[in-house]
């Protein structure tokens, strides 16, 4: 029997600019143990917020993020970061893309990860924290 994929759920524009690893950082607030093959889902519902969607600067990334509701790429989850300060977690914003403001004083992780890749659009419904995906194409 395989080891079952998992996938974690990130809105859009999040999902897009990760799948494409524009970011390599997914910021949260717990931390996790898991490393491996994780699929990226894009949310059913988009982040309002303007912060991310000024990342999508081509039409390639404009096109990607307005997928929501299934999987969208793949990458290697290598680590949790801790980020228990705002300055260390400025100091990372090149590769979480967040702005400064979004620290929060219990501290931030941030799920750190490699190559990175888009896929084709693959509808499931998503999960909070990582979820088991089944049935997706190999």
């Amino acid at each position: 029997m395989s080891e079952p994929v998992y996938a974690i759920s990130v809105k859009q524009p999040w999902a897009t600019l990760l799948a494409c690893g524009v970011k390599t950082v997914e910021v949260r607030t717990w931390s996790t143990r898991r490393q491996g093959r994780v699929f990226i889902h894009a949310g059913k519902v988009p982040d309002p917020r303007p912060d991310g969607w000024a990342w999508l600067t081509t039409p390639r990334l404009r096109a990607m993020a307005e997928r929501v509701g299934g999987i969208v790429g793949v990458g290697e989850l290598t680590g949790c970061v801790r980020y228990d300060t705002p300055e260390r977690f400025a100091a990372d914003r090149g590769r979480h893309l967040n702005p400064p403001d979004w620290f929060r004083e219990a501290g931030l992780c941030g799920l750190a990860f490699r190559h990175l890749e888009a896929v084709d659009f693959w509808p499931c419904p998503g999960n909070l924290y990582f979820f088991p995906v089944e049935g997706y194409p190999p």
